[in-house]
């Protein structure tokens, strides 16, 4: 009888909460508001977990300065943070029929759905984890071209998340956070010691070829979409205009000026194998 009416009792409180979740966390007003602090919170379990997990299990961790294992642990926010965003953005983009031009007679350019709303909320909440920690470590996190991308990502992504507008085009800029993981991986291995090795290499290699079609191609295809569907973009706020053209150009020629210098790089590494 005791074991029944606990159970009765634990139901109840499932119940409440459920009805909590769906009436007020996942509500479409509220989806922005608790998908950023959401975001924040998972930014910040991310680096105690990083933290805690590192200094119990690589004992290279304990060596590393200060800033190196702020900078360790940051960059594991923003690897986890790229795979959820990545994987968001190829799903709606390319599987989804969201931004179809064949499903609906709506204009692309305000399409938006509560799951694309919470996955830019998300993204919002981290790039103000971010662009915080960026700040507060200037200039040890990264220098004025971080805090310019990281700006811009911030006020591009927020705007498409609040008004509904250009989800589509914030979701192929995103695309582009593919990269993130090799980018760090070949920071950890230089930390690591490891810069002479075969994994360097092929790391090396990865991001050449990642970047080329995630910074590069589909920057290129973008502008030709934007092209297509400008009388489109046109009945968009002339806030979201704005964003959808001169965010992407200025992210583009930064991404040019860092793909030279990845080319550099890695030419300079084949260099010294031969």
């Amino acid at each position: 009888m005791l074991a029944s009416r606990e159970m009765m009792t634990f139901q109840s409180y499932q119940d409440q909460a459920n009805l909590f979740v769906k009436d007020y966390l996942l509500a479409d007003s509220w989806i922005p508001y608790t998908s950023i602090v959401g975001g924040i919170f998972a930014c910040k379990l991310i680096y105690d977990l990083t933290q805690l997990v590192c200094t119990n299990y690589f004992k290279s961790y304990s060596s590393f300065s200060k800033i190196q294992r702020i900078e360790w642990n940051n960059r594991a926010i923003s690897t986890i943070h790229s795979v959820f965003i990545t994987t968001m953005s190829l799903y709606l983009v390319f599987c989804s029929n969201l931004f179809s031009d064949n499903q609906s007679t709506e204009p692309i350019t305000v399409r938006s759905s509560s799951l694309s709303t919470f996955a830019l909320g998300v993204s919002v909440g981290y790039f103000i984890s971010d662009f915080a920690m960026i700040l507060w470590f200037f200039p040890s996190l990264g220098g004025y071209e971080y805090v310019i991308h990281h700006l811009l990502s911030l006020v591009a992504v927020a705007y498409s998340m609040l008004s509904g507008e250009g989800q589509l085009y914030t979701y192929m800029v995103l695309i582009s956070e593919t990269t993130t993981p090799g980018i760090n991986l070949r920071w950890y291995l230089d930390v690591a010691g490891m810069k002479r090795s075969k994994a360097y290499l092929i790391n090396g290699v990865v991001i050449f070829l990642a970047w080329m079609v995630a910074r590069i191609l589909l920057f290129i295809y973008l502008f030709y979409h934007v092209y297509l569907h400008f009388n489109q973009v046109e009945r968009m706020h002339i806030i979201g205009q704005i964003l959808v053209v001169v965010v992407p150009l200025v992210l583009s020629v930064m991404n040019l000026v860092w793909f030279a210098k990845i080319v550099k790089g890695l030419r300079k590494t084949l260099a010294k194998r031969q």
